[in-house]
């Protein structure tokens, strides 16, 4: 199956996961919901989460340049938003579209490529757990979820410490059908991973991801604002968005669709926000903060021409 249809068939499902939530909570009242959100605010928050972006596009090609692979600022922007449009595979595995791009039009061995897209993940996760912590003490619920991910990070540097953990981690690619044809180039890059987890790359690159999560918690306080709702102080924002984002990530499905809306749609609830009015704040934060990103992703995977790699055959050097 060509990647376009993949997108079509998970749109498909996301419009109809969306849908059960309205009807769950009276399209009426949904309707009647969103026309109080206070449109002034998309003048703040529509620049913010762009600004968001380019955060992670300077970590992006920070993490490029500390590997030596030097392209074009245009073309290194082009394949960092085509990332974005892939983002709804599940396991962030989409992602991987940017080594191929880099492959097929600089001819970058996918070896010094693959372990970069990972590496990003790895300093999301680290960023989001930083970002984690202000705030934690009002509320408890995320302390437990931060947790695990705090010793799961752990886990990560050890596995980054040890080549014969990290050979068992590449032996689970090889069973997934997507991820298989990076498990050549991702097995001989041990030492690319080693060196841009060290020094000061790491310093850097932590924040910057730090910084996107703040923006990121600014932009669902502010959509909370532009419905009224000031109640919620924004140090609570903070946890209670990292959490609902890290039970996503447990949950491998794209985005964590489903359990982000509905894990957060629930903190709002727990913190006086009636449920109807929770699921609409929900959806209007993840379609600023996520699909807003997807649909200018899949414009620059269409310009890059990623929308054609799908079938691609070729070799995984």
């Amino acid at each position: 199956m060509k990647i376009i249809n993949k997108i079509i068939v998970i749109i498909i499902a996301v419009v109809g996961l969306y849908a059960a939530f309205f009807i769950a909570s009276d399209i009426r009242t949904v309707y009647d919901k969103i026309s109080n959100f206070k449109i002034e605010f998309l003048l703040i928050i529509i620049p913010l989460v762009t600004i968001g972006w380019f955060v992670l596009f300077a970590r992006w090609h920070l993490l490029l340049k500390n590997s030596k692979i030097f392209i074009p600022k245009k073309d290194s922007l082009l394949i960092f938003f085509s990332g974005f449009a892939l983002t709804i595979i599940p396991g962030k595995v989409g992602e991987l579209i940017k080594s191929q791009l880099l492959k097929t039009k600089f001819d970058v061995p996918r070896s010094k490529t693959v372990p970069i897209v990972m590496l990003e993940q790895f300093y999301t996760l680290i960023g989001l757990v930083i970002v984690s912590f202000f705030g934690i003490w009002f509320f408890e619920l995320g302390v437990y979820v931060i947790g695990f991910f705090t010793a799961l990070l752990i886990f990560a540097f050890i596995l980054i410490s040890s080549k014969k953990v990290f050979n068992k981690l590449i032996t689970i690619f090889e069973k997934r059908k997507f991820t298989s044809r990076f498990v050549e180039p991702l097995s001989s890059s041990y030492d690319t991973i080693k060196k841009t987890t060290r020094g000061p790359i790491t310093f850097y690159a932590s924040a910057l991801t730090v910084i996107f999560w703040f923006i990121e918690a600014i932009v669902v306080y502010l959509v909370l604002l532009s419905f009224g709702i000031e109640n919620i102080e924004f140090l609570k924002v903070i946890p209670t968005y990292a959490t609902s984002l890290m039970l996503g990530f447990l949950s491998f499905l794209p985005m964590g669709l489903g359990v982000v809306e509905g894990s957060l749609a629930s903190f709002f609830s727990l913190q006086g926000i009636e449920v109807s009015l929770s699921l609409t704040i929900v959806i209007i934060i993840r379609i600023f903060t996520r699909w807003y990103g997807v649909a200018v992703g899949f414009v620059a995977l269409k310009l890059s021409g990623g929308l054609r790699i799908g079938d691609d055959k070729s070799d995984n050097n």
